[in-house]
């Protein structure tokens, strides 16, 4: 599982033309499920998350983690994250999870997010065409990967 995390002083996600999830200060976070993934992936990539020091304290330190601030969470499934580039000029998505798995390991994994904090959770739509707005408050963004937790 690969999340790509930002922190946001805002970020939207319509579908449509209509936004369907919107938050303020937090974090928005682009999923990419792989076949291999599993509820221990969920398990570990959910806790680094909600407590990764990457919001400023008082003296303007990256101090603070989600829970710390009170900050919200916006959700995107996003199989890119898994694409593979080492042949022509045509992304491979052969690593992505197929619906079958990925819907129900995303819906898992806004429950643990869920689980975990009690601000504000808004999500995408699993295999929607999306349009994603933000602003990314740093900019801080960082990838993670939970076949790298070792």
């Amino acid at each position: 599982m690969i999340a790509v995390i930002q922190r946001v002083s805002e970020a939207s996600v319509k579908i449509e033309n209509a936004v369907s999830g919107e938050i303020q200060n937090g974090l928005m976070i682009l999923l990419g499920i792989e076949e291999s993934d599993n509820e221990e992936d969920i398990d570990w990539l959910s806790r680094k998350i909600v407590n990764m020091r990457i919001f400023n304290d008082e003296s303007g330190v990256m101090n603070n983690s989600l829970l710390d601030i009170e900050g919200e969470i916006l959700l995107i499934s996003q199989f890119t994250l898994h694409a593979s580039t080492k042949k022509g000029n045509r992304p491979s998505y052969i690593k992505a999870a197929k619906p079958d798995i990925a819907i129900p390991l995303y819906e898992k994994m806004l429950n643990s997010l869920d689980i975990l904090i009690s601000t504000n959770i808004q999500s995408g739509e699993f295999g929607a065409d999306m349009k994603i707005s933000l602003v990314n408050d740093g900019p801080v963004t960082i990838i993670l990967d939970s076949k790298d937790k070792k």
